[in-house]
């Protein structure tokens, strides 16, 4: 598959960590953008997929491709076009990323799809955006996360907006996905409802 004339696809890694939803969020996101996606999952990612959602990841995958351009890679097809980087993607986004795959990344361990176009998109000097799900984080999770900071990459904790006073899980999810499609460069600036406008009249 080629990206379509004009928009590079975004490569999305989905890992083992809890947050599937948030994984969801930023393809479907992107999707509605006009974006292409290619997406690659870890085996751990369909456990916890089957755990946390209502769908299984096959069934999202089958939905996903009715919803725009996207492609899905097994994750040990190394021969796969996002291995290379002289594919043209216009970046990354590794979302959950749990902390076995930031230190895998951060050292360069490129053993599978997932890990390897991570690393690609560095070496290339992407946009690499990694949403790390652990709490709390270690001093070895820290420096892993320091590392990639420093490697280029763009570490996106999937916290809320309290000063937006978000009311649900759903708006937080929202919130983090639009943060992510952000730091890719895919939008310039977030909807209006998610930006800070200031002290509401109460404080003032």
């Amino acid at each position: 598959m080629h990206p379509s004339q004009g928009q590079r696809p975004v490569v999305v890694g989905i890992t083992g960590a809890s947050g599937s939803v948030l994984a969801r969020e930023t393809i479907e996101l992107l999707l509605a953008n006009d974006v292409p996606v290619m997406a690659v999952a870890s085996s751990a990612a369909r456990l916890v997929w089957a755990e946390e959602m209502d769908e299984t990841l096959g069934e999202a995958l089958e939905r996903w491709g009715d919803m725009g351009e996207f492609t899905h890679y097994p994750v040990g097809d190394l021969r796969a076009p996002i291995a290379s980087g002289t594919f043209p993607t216009a970046g990354m986004a590794v979302v959950p990323c749990s902390m076995a795959s930031v230190a895998a990344i951060a050292r360069g361990h490129a053993d599978n799809l997932l890990r390897r176009a991570a690393d690609v998109t560095l070496k290339e000097k992407r946009p690499l955006v990694v949403v790390p799900r652990e709490s709390p984080l270690s001093v070895i999770h820290l420096r892993n996360l320091t590392d990639l900071a420093a490697a280029g990459a763009t570490v996106v904790p999937p916290e809320p907006a309290f000063y937006l006073s978000q009311r649900t899980v759903e708006d937080v999810v929202s919130f983090v996905a639009h943060r992510v499609v952000k730091a890719l460069g895919i939008i310039d600036d977030l909807p209006e409802e998610m930006q800070y406008s200031g002290p509401s009249e109460e404080y003032k």
